[in-house]
């Protein structure tokens, strides 16, 4: 399957409110573990946080060391660096009929309970 989307290299800082929330509400257990690496056409290696929307499909510019700090700076994160339950909620309440969101969110809840069964499973043994 082939993404027709627009690619778009930006700063995380650079975005609107809007986008940074959406984003906050995909990667709420923060975001250095999502980073993914290429090289560009300079043979530079590139960090990046992906996220997709319906239109564009982003790449925002940002360091594992960057990533961490963003998520400690940010009062909707917990000490931990986890989205604290209450921002978590008004997100969604927010963004849920946002298709990209609401795909992501069940997706992350099939996964959840995927989970919950394998480890399920292991405990009959």
């Amino acid at each position: 399957m082939t993404n027709s989307k627009p690619r778009v290299i930006k700063d995380y800082n650079k975005l609107d409110k809007d986008l940074q929330q959406q984003i906050k509400l995909i990667y709420a257990d923060g975001f250095a573990d999502n980073l993914i690496h290429f090289f560009d056409k300079n043979g530079l290696k590139i960090t990046v946080l992906p996220f997709e929307t319906e239109d564009k499909y982003y790449m925002l510019r940002m360091t594992e060391n960057e990533a961490v700090a963003l998520v400690d700076e940010d009062d909707d994160y917990d000490d931990d660096g986890f989205l604290k339950d209450e921002v978590k909620q008004e997100y969604e309440d927010k963004y849920s009929e946002l298709d990209h969101i609401a795909d992501k969110l069940n997706e992350d809840e099939d996964d959840v309970e995927e989970e919950e069964e394998i480890d399920e499973d292991d405990d009959e043994d």
